[in-house]
């Protein structure tokens, strides 16, 4: 009897032990996304599909796991701060909304590791690779290894303002400029027409962060044939492009007040920028497809209404035809925005079936009915969006991209002080580049850098 018993115990207790469900995991996501603000699509997105369907999918495989998204409404700029501090003492969200410019400096700092060495062999199993080109694997990787996957890329323009250019007597659809002059001569009919306006708008100064060096500096320097590194890879540090550069923003914000120089050193002062665009005081903005994806969308803060009828976009031009990079008429640049896994994440396999179910065909394809955009899976279609297939068809060809450099977050910084100096008239053009080259020549070395005559 008393071993029947004990077997019958025996049996019930494993019996109840392959019933118990297996140890709950709590993951997070977090990203510069509110729903009904800032990127309010992706965190819809995050929300409404990508949630749900993994913990859908991972419960159907007999895992007990939930998700939670931790939105962040401040700026990247502040978004990277504290990813920073979360990353170096061992917070912060398993899924971090990542720009792949930062993933140098993070990795010299230690604060990020590759995705195989966190997760394992799963990584390089992923199906996924096999959609997306080696060439976008590189806007998440640094030194040979990937840290994180892009959601897709970018270009940048000028977006225009059709009825602003229709009162100063300027065919919208019709005008492309080829100089810079042509957009000063632009710029100068719409403030005769519309005085209160503030129809040109290039970003710099400091607050406006990383926007200031892609959207602003480099959209100019480009157009004066040059960049911030030279083909032997060593950092510009002085030019006569640059002075050009500098010099037009003297005239935009100073000489002749074509731009709210104000918004371009207040803290919110791209949200401004935004803004003045929506209520009809700027007429052209340089910005990248961003803006026309999220920042005007329907429903976000700044929805521009009527938005296809009102607004269109141009090229930017080189400062004259054939001067910009590689002897280009027209200019542009690209980035990648996407995710990376927290280095301390107490489930980083977990984690990594996460990313990569975001980054699933199936997931990216609902994200295209959020916010359609170019992704990198080369199985996952842009939907009908005539001006996201007209830019990057137009765009891509001209593009090129930052300097994958550990050093590049510091010289970015530089790029946004030098900007500001002149902005702000603390500094003459030459005196700013020359602080330039001295704070540059500090921070990378002087046998790396380069002065063009």
């Amino acid at each position: 009897m008393v071993g029947r018993l004990k077997t019958l115990m025996i049996a019930l207790a494993g019996a109840s032990a392959m019933a118990a469900p297996a140890f709950a995991t709590d993951l997070s996501i977090t990203c510069r996304c509110v729903e009904g603000g800032a990127n309010s699509q992706m965190a819809e997105w995050i929300k409404q599909s990508v949630i749900p369907g993994f913990e859908k999918m991972k419960s159907e495989s007999g895992e007990d796991v939930t998700v939670t998204l931790k939105e962040f409404a401040g700026q990247d700029e502040q978004l990277t701060q504290q990813q920073a501090l979360d990353f170096s003492t061992g917070a912060g969200a398993d899924v971090n909304g990542f720009d792949g410019f930062l993933i140098p400096s993070f990795v010299e700092a230690g604060l990020l590791k590759p995705l195989d060495e966190l997760a394992g062999p799963a990584v390089d199993e992923w199906e996924g690779w096999e959609h997306i080109s080696d060439g976008s694997k590189q806007l998440m990787s640094f030194d040979g290894k990937v840290y994180g996957i892009a959601l897709g890329t970018d270009v940048r323009m000028i977006f225009i303002r059709k009825d602003l250019f229709e009162q100063a007597g300027i065919d919208a659809d019709s005008w492309q400029p080829t100089s810079w002059d042509d957009l000063l001569d632009a710029a100068r009919k719409i403030k005769e027409a519309v005085p209160d306006s503030s129809p040109l708008q290039i970003n710099a100064g400091v607050s406006m962060g990383e926007a200031t060096t892609m959207q602003g500096y480099y959209m100019l320097v480009l157009g004066a044939d040059s960049g911030l590194k030279d083909e032997d890879g060593k950092w510009i540090i002085s030019s006569p492009g640059i002075l050009d550069t500098l010099n037009f923003y003297k005239t935009v914000y100073l000489d002749e007040e074509l731009g709210d120089r104000r918004a371009q050193l207040l803290g919110d002062g791209r949200n401004r920028t935004f803004a003045n665009f929506r209520d009809g005081k700027t007429a052209m903005l340089v910005e990248g497809d961003w803006f026309y994806r999220a920042v005007t969308a329907p429903g976000s803060e700044f929805e521009l209404k009527d938005r296809d009828n009102l607004m269109t976009w141009k090229k930017m031009p080189a400062r004259e035809p054939g001067a910009g990079f590689s002897g280009q008429d027209f200019v542009t640049i690209s980035g990648g925005t996407g995710f990376v896994l927290n280095p301390n994440t107490d489930a980083p396999e977990e984690a990594w079936d996460l990313l990569a179910y975001m980054n699933s065909k199936e997931q990216l394809e609902a994200f295209q009915t959020y916010q359609a955009r170019i992704r990198l899976r080369d199985d996952v279609g842009i939907p009908d969006s005539p001006f996201l297939s007209e830019t990057s068809q137009e765009l891509l060809p001209l593009t090129t991209a930052r300097p994958n450099d550990a050093d590049y977050n510091k010289v970015s910084a530089e790029v946004q002080r030098m900007t500001e100096a002149v902005v702000s008239g603390e500094m003459s053009p030459e005196e700013a580049m020359e602080q330039y080259k001295s704070a540059v020549t500090e921070i990378v070395g002087a046998e790396n850098t380069v002065s063009l005559q």
